[in-house]
């Protein structure tokens, strides 16, 4: 059973600004901090009042914890973003920013603020976790997000998004969203996120053959002639990411505009990727917020 992180765990370690601050101080300079104006190390460090900063002791440099966040620039107490970044780890299928709004007690634009910089994390964190080319067993597919109007590939894909997954076998995924679904489109995007050398499954679309040219050992499974399994090639894995994605977005989302799917295909990707350790969920993304920048939304 995949350990938790309760809500009264996560109040317990942070339960104010000042807690919430020192959090952030910890993870940005570490214990050793060297302070650097004097370069007294460990800088003993005392909190501005008003301020989200600290003074050294020996000289009186300040410290700005959150220069260069996503916490930069923002009014919000830093409680309420980190209970808003709880919120976002401990659910299966993401928060709303209607809910966030309710939960945090904010204007619903700064609700979708903060949940559009955590996305902003989530994607990081996935990067960096997973940022050169995939190997082993991968399974390949696109599926199109949208308007309910159905249609397989190009035929009734109007007003549709193509995002299209590469999932290791009993690993990571990475999605992408592309502009279609063309042989020239997805082999370039195969190339740079797969080593030559490795087993690729995919469905029998036509874009996908030829792929042994590319150095790869790729099986097939013809869906069309119901054939869903072939040995060891299947793509029931990139499936299930398909479908989280698709039901994530339906039942917390309703729908998503075409300009933000990026992000919540990023936010899901992370999910997926950690639906194992949701205790990790919430650290992974604290241990992220130094190193990602504030990006406008």
């Amino acid at each position: 059973m995949a350990k938790q992180y309760t809500f009264a765990q996560f109040k317990s370690k942070y339960p104010d600004d000042e807690a919430c601050l020192n959090a952030i101080l910890l993870r940005k300079y570490g214990k050793e901090f060297a302070c650097p104006s004097c370069g007294v190390v460990p800088a003993k460090l005392h909190r501005i009042s008003g301020r989200r900063a600290f003074a050294c002791q020996d000289c009186g440099h300040h410290v700005y914890p959150c220069a260069g966040t996503v916490f930069e620039h923002s009014s919000t107490s830093l409680t309420l973003w980190f209970h808003a970044m709880y919120l976002m780890t401990a659910t299966r299928n993401g928060v709303a920013a209607k809910e966030l709004q309710r939960q945090l007690g904010v204007t619903y634009k700064c609700a979708w603020r903060i949940g559009h910089q955590l996305r902003v994390l989530m994607a990081a964190r996935a990067k960096a976790e997973n940022p050169g080319p995939m190997s082993g067993h991968i399974e390949i597919d696109e599926t199109y997000v949208g308007s309910r109007h159905k249609g397989k590939r190009d035929r009734g894909a109007e007003g549709k998004t193509i995002v299209f997954g590469m999932l290791k076998r009993t690993g990571a995924i990475k999605a992408r969203i592309v502009p279609d679904v063309k042989r020239k489109t997805l082999r370039p995007l195969i190339a740079a996120n797969v080593e030559a050398g490795s087993v690729i499954s995919s469905d029998e679309f036509i874009s996908y053959k030829k792929l042994a040219e590319m150095g790869y050992t790729h099986g097939v499974c013809n869906h069309a002639a119901e054939q869903y399994v072939v040995g060891i090639y299947h793509v029931n894995g990139v499936e299930g990411f398909r479908s989280h994605l698709k039901r994530g977005i339906v039942s917390t989302h309703a729908s998503v505009s075409p300009q933000h799917l990026r992000k919540y295909v990023d936010e899901f990707s992370y999910r997926y990727n950690h639906r194992h350790e949701p205790a990790e969920m919430f650290k992974r993304m604290l241990s992220q917020i130094t190193k990602t920048k504030t990006t406008s939304s």
